[in-house]
Protein backbone atom coordinates (compact mmCIF):
# COMPACT_ATOMS: atom_id res chain seq x y z
CA UNK A 1 0.00 0.00 0.00
CA UNK A 2 1.30 3.34 -1.25
CA UNK A 3 1.62 6.20 1.40
CA UNK A 4 -1.60 8.63 1.90
CA UNK A 5 -4.03 5.57 0.81
CA UNK A 6 -6.55 4.08 3.14
CA UNK A 7 -7.80 0.83 3.77
CA UNK A 8 -11.40 0.88 3.85
CA UNK A 9 -12.78 -0.26 6.68
CA UNK A 10 -15.59 -2.52 6.53
CA UNK A 11 -18.82 -2.75 9.14
CA UNK A 12 -18.09 -6.05 10.59
CA UNK A 13 -14.62 -5.00 11.19
CA UNK A 14 -15.43 -2.76 14.18
CA UNK A 15 -15.08 -4.65 17.60
CA UNK A 16 -18.23 -3.49 19.27
CA UNK A 17 -19.34 -6.50 22.03
CA UNK A 18 -17.05 -5.93 24.95
CA UNK A 19 -17.87 -1.83 24.77
CA UNK A 20 -21.44 -3.02 24.83
CA UNK A 21 -21.19 -5.45 27.44
CA UNK A 22 -19.10 -3.03 29.41
CA UNK A 23 -21.91 -0.24 28.94
CA UNK A 24 -24.69 -2.59 30.64
CA UNK A 25 -22.11 -3.94 33.20
CA UNK A 26 -21.62 -0.59 34.23
CA UNK A 27 -24.96 0.82 34.13
CA UNK A 28 -26.26 -2.08 36.12
CA UNK A 29 -23.96 -1.14 38.60
CA UNK A 30 -24.30 2.36 38.97
CA UNK A 31 -28.19 2.08 39.05
CA UNK A 32 -28.04 -0.82 41.71
CA UNK A 33 -25.23 1.60 44.02
CA UNK A 34 -28.54 4.20 43.40
CA UNK A 35 -31.06 2.11 43.94
CA UNK A 36 -29.87 0.11 47.10
CA UNK A 37 -32.03 2.62 49.48
CA UNK A 38 -34.99 1.04 47.74
CA UNK A 39 -33.86 -2.57 48.74
CA UNK A 40 -34.31 -3.51 45.06
CA UNK A 41 -32.09 -4.53 42.36
CA UNK A 42 -31.84 -3.37 38.46
CA UNK A 43 -33.62 -7.27 37.66
CA UNK A 44 -35.97 -6.83 40.70
CA UNK A 45 -36.67 -3.16 39.02
CA UNK A 46 -37.33 -4.17 35.80
CA UNK A 47 -39.94 -7.04 36.76
CA UNK A 48 -41.71 -4.36 39.00
CA UNK A 49 -41.83 -1.65 36.63
CA UNK A 50 -43.29 -4.66 33.79
CA UNK A 51 -46.06 -5.94 36.35
CA UNK A 52 -47.08 -1.58 37.28
CA UNK A 53 -47.91 -1.50 33.87
CA UNK A 54 -49.28 -4.92 33.11
CA UNK A 55 -50.84 -6.20 36.46
CA UNK A 56 -52.06 -9.65 35.86
CA UNK A 57 -49.33 -11.00 33.95
CA UNK A 58 -48.33 -14.90 33.93
CA UNK A 59 -44.44 -15.44 35.19
CA UNK A 60 -44.08 -16.72 31.58
CA UNK A 61 -45.58 -13.79 30.24
CA UNK A 62 -43.44 -11.54 32.39
CA UNK A 63 -40.23 -13.55 31.24
CA UNK A 64 -41.10 -13.21 27.43
CA UNK A 65 -41.67 -8.82 27.97
CA UNK A 66 -38.28 -9.12 30.04
CA UNK A 67 -36.59 -11.49 27.50
CA UNK A 68 -35.68 -13.79 30.15
CA UNK A 69 -35.77 -17.74 31.08
CA UNK A 70 -38.60 -18.27 32.96
CA UNK A 71 -37.01 -19.98 35.87
CA UNK A 72 -34.73 -16.74 36.32
CA UNK A 73 -37.87 -14.20 36.49
CA UNK A 74 -39.65 -16.98 38.97
CA UNK A 75 -36.20 -16.25 40.91
CA UNK A 76 -36.68 -12.83 40.96
CA UNK A 77 -40.76 -12.86 41.69
CA UNK A 78 -39.29 -15.53 45.03
CA UNK A 79 -37.01 -12.42 46.31
CA UNK A 80 -39.57 -9.51 45.14
CA UNK A 81 -42.82 -12.12 46.83
CA UNK A 82 -40.55 -12.27 50.11
CA UNK A 83 -40.23 -8.67 50.31
CA UNK A 84 -43.29 -7.43 50.54
CA UNK A 85 -43.26 -6.20 46.78
CA UNK A 86 -45.31 -8.50 44.59
CA UNK A 87 -48.20 -10.95 45.14
CA UNK A 88 -49.03 -14.01 43.26
CA UNK A 89 -52.94 -14.48 42.96
CA UNK A 90 -54.50 -17.82 41.77
CA UNK A 91 -55.32 -17.99 37.98
CA UNK A 92 -58.94 -18.09 38.16
CA UNK A 93 -59.32 -19.82 34.35
CA UNK A 94 -55.97 -22.08 35.29
CA UNK A 95 -55.92 -23.67 38.62
CA UNK A 96 -52.26 -24.80 38.03
CA UNK A 97 -51.09 -20.87 37.01
CA UNK A 98 -50.88 -17.87 39.29
CA UNK A 99 -51.16 -13.68 38.00
CA UNK A 100 -48.78 -11.55 39.41
CA UNK A 101 -49.81 -8.24 41.04
CA UNK A 102 -47.45 -5.42 42.22
CA UNK A 103 -48.41 -4.29 46.11
CA UNK A 104 -48.99 -0.88 47.89
CA UNK A 105 -45.42 -0.83 48.77
CA UNK A 106 -43.99 -1.22 44.97
CA UNK A 107 -46.67 1.55 44.42
CA UNK A 108 -45.08 3.75 47.10
CA UNK A 109 -41.46 3.26 45.41
CA UNK A 110 -42.33 3.15 41.99
CA UNK A 111 -41.73 7.23 41.40
CA UNK A 112 -38.84 7.02 43.57
CA UNK A 113 -37.13 4.32 41.34
CA UNK A 114 -37.98 6.33 38.31
CA UNK A 115 -36.02 9.12 39.59
CA UNK A 116 -33.12 7.13 39.85
CA UNK A 117 -33.67 5.64 36.80
CA UNK A 118 -33.60 8.83 34.92
CA UNK A 119 -30.69 10.78 36.64
CA UNK A 120 -28.75 7.84 35.75
CA UNK A 121 -29.69 7.98 31.82
CA UNK A 122 -28.83 11.77 32.13
CA UNK A 123 -25.60 11.48 33.74
CA UNK A 124 -24.54 8.81 31.53
CA UNK A 125 -25.65 10.57 28.43
CA UNK A 126 -24.15 13.90 29.24
CA UNK A 127 -22.92 15.65 26.58
CA UNK A 128 -24.66 12.98 23.98
CA UNK A 129 -27.15 14.85 21.47
CA UNK A 130 -30.45 13.72 21.87
CA UNK A 131 -30.50 13.49 18.02
CA UNK A 132 -26.76 11.22 18.36
CA UNK A 133 -28.85 9.17 21.20
CA UNK A 134 -31.47 8.49 18.89
CA UNK A 135 -29.25 7.64 15.94
CA UNK A 136 -27.43 5.37 18.49
CA UNK A 137 -30.35 3.55 19.68
CA UNK A 138 -31.72 3.25 16.02
CA UNK A 139 -28.28 1.38 15.27
CA UNK A 140 -27.96 -0.73 18.53
CA UNK A 141 -32.09 -1.90 17.70
CA UNK A 142 -30.66 -2.78 14.26
CA UNK A 143 -28.02 -4.72 15.56
CA UNK A 144 -30.55 -6.85 17.92
CA UNK A 145 -33.21 -7.60 15.42
CA UNK A 146 -30.60 -8.77 13.41
CA UNK A 147 -29.32 -11.00 16.01
CA UNK A 148 -32.68 -12.28 16.61
CA UNK A 149 -33.12 -13.31 13.18
CA UNK A 150 -29.99 -15.62 13.36
CA UNK A 151 -31.52 -16.95 16.72
CA UNK A 152 -35.14 -17.53 14.92
CA UNK A 153 -32.98 -19.28 12.06
CA UNK A 154 -31.12 -21.62 14.18
CA UNK A 155 -34.40 -22.46 15.64
CA UNK A 156 -35.81 -23.62 12.38
CA UNK A 157 -33.08 -25.66 11.91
Amino acid sequence: MKKGQQIMAKTEDVSFGYLLSDVTLLFRKHFDRRAVAFGLTRAQWRATKVLYHREGLRQTELAEFLEMEPIAVGRVIDRLQAAGFVERRPDPKDRRAWRLYVTEQSREVIGGMELIARGLRKDATQGIAHSELEQALAVIGRIKDNLLALEQADDSN
